[in-house]
């Protein structure tokens, strides 16, 4: 299970040149999607153009469509990441090829950038259609069928064939990330046109500006920097997506590949617990069991490190928060299973959690009561990872009377250790389902939340947006940070 992004784009150690300021966040469960034209999109060259995305994966084992053009179910071509987690490239045309990779997206931790660069009139079957995964051509192919020579693809097809972003025609919702979709009509690009391997760590794919590319008369750029319209061609050709389907401005993020939230991991989620907008919001979903769920990137041995989680629905002692040791997460430990005693048990001290009713649980016991809380509660927890020591607040007030900026006296710490002696921690959310009513339900705000805060306050460095002000010297959980001071 991926802790921190292993040698992929916007690592903890990756520098960039180029800042991308936002994504939209795609909630399949909302059936979001971007349409370009109701019987008027532009026609361009169907035999050659380039299309670049990046995107982040929320849901995994179900087909999520990136790009298409649809004329209807049966007439279009897409490109997609199918529900074995393949991309592919499709069409209800025969002559137009079939593409499925062998490699796998199944890292909801990591920015993806695909490319396909497309030239129909290249005698040599396999120039045709090139793939690109993070800078690198694909090789490796499970279907491997390149387009007819001279094929006029399903794209750029113009008039009622419509462009899409996040689905295909009526179904099949991206849900995750999307960010920097750019589509080159009349070219066939290398990867180079969209990004650049980073000079100090050169397995790191990064983005680059592409203010310089020619788009032609299909072509576009959808960099999503406008919350108020997702569709914003900022190409400069003036190809809007002015169809804007169940997106609002509330799902603008700054999660990006120039600067990776973490979010929570559905490799590390139970088949009890449902995640929804963009991994971050928790559900249980199960009658009986009490479970728990971890984010994406570890707390590291350095560093202080602030983030939030809003109660949307609370019953009992449910929803938890805490930090679980990454021993614990790393061979998914304790996050199946019911009763109490197997969910809190992931809890070694000096890992805690902190549950309605006050109750703090290190090791699986009580170890103390503090503050109940209630729906639209805000919990925050800040772990000074420098002196060994976290704290937990309810609504702005640090529980225990705490002082997350007290350094070595560790003033009013919920736990304490020593500093230096833990490998690291992993946010922990748990969460319950009883009684045929969802219970336990948790919005994560590691700074780019899926609700509206009344005042969106960052950290020093000028990241995130919390409701509550991080302490002084504490940071949000993402890459550049981590850069920083992990």
């Amino acid at each position: 299970m991926p802790l921190i992004l292993p040698g992929n784009v916007a690592s903890a150690t990756a520098s960039t040149g180029y800042d991308i300021a936002n994504s939209c966040r795609w909630n399949d469960g909302d059936s979001p999607s971007l349409k370009d034209g109701d019987g008027s999109a532009p026609a361009g060259n169907r035999q050659k153009f380039t299309w670049s995305i990046w995107f982040k994966r929320g849901t995994l084992g179900t087909t999520q469509t990136l790009g298409t053009t649809a004329h209807s179910s049966s007439d279009e071509g897409y490109f997609e990441i199918n529900s074995s987690d393949q991309f592919e490239w499709d069409s209800t045309e025969s002559n137009n090829g079939n593409l499925i990779t062998n490699r796998l997206f199944r890292d909801c931790s990591a920015w993806y950038n695909v490319i396909v660069a497309v030239d129909t009139t290249q005698s040599t079957a396999a120039n045709r259609m090139k793939i690109y995964v993070n800078g690198t051509q694909e090789t490796s192919f499970a279907t491997e069928t390149y387009p007819d020579e001279d094929a006029s693809l399903y794209w750029n097809v113009g008039g009622s064939y419509s462009p899409w972003i996040g689905t295909k025609y009526g179904g099949d919702y991206f849900d995750g990330y999307i960010t920097e979709v750019a589509n080159i009509d009349n070219a066939q690009l290398a990867a180079t046109s969209f990004g650049e391997f980073d000079s100090d760590s050169p397995t790191i794919w990064k983005p680059i500006d592409l203010d310089g590319l020619t788009f032609g008369t299909a072509g576009y750029w959808l960099d999503m920097e406008d919350s108020s319209n997702f569709g914003n061609d900022v190409s400069g050709v003036g190809n809007h997506f002015g169809t804007v389907a169940n997106l609002a401005a509330a799902d603008q993020a700054t999660d990006t590949p120039t600067n990776n939230f973490c979010t929570i991991n559905p490799l590390a989620t139970p088949s009890y617990i449902t995640l929804s907008e963009g991994n971050t919001v928790v559900t249980g979903n199960n009658a009986t069991d009490m479970v728990g769920t971890w984010g994406t990137i570890a707390v590291p041995y350095a560093g202080k490190y602030y983030w939030e989680g809003k109660v949307g629905d609370v019953t009992g002692t449910y929803p938890w928060f805490g930090v679980g040791d990454v021993s614990n997460a790393a061979t998914g430990r304790n996050i199946n299973g019911g009763g109490t005693g197997a969910h809190s048990s992931a809890f070694g001290s000096p890992s805690f959690a902190i549950q309605n009713g006050g109750a703090l649980r290190v090791g699986g016991a009580t170890s103390a009561t503090y503050d109940s809380y209630t729906d639209d509660d805000i919990i925050s927890l800040a772990i000074d990872m420098d002196n060994g020591a976290s704290y937990v607040a309810k609504n702005g007030t640090w529980m225990n009377s705490g002082d997350p900026t007290s350094g070595a006296s560790k003033t009013g710490a919920m736990t304490t250790w020593t500093a230096g002696t833990i490998d690291g921690f992993l946010p922990y959310v748990g969460t319950y389902y009883a009684n045929g009513s969802e219970l336990g339900i948790a919005n994560l705000n590691f700074g780019c939340p899926a609700y509206a805060n009344s005042s969106d306050a960052a950290d020093e460095n000028g990241y995130g947006a919390f409701e509550y002000a991080p302490p002084s010297g504490y940071y949000a959980l993402c890459t550049k940070n981590l850069a920083e001071f992990g």
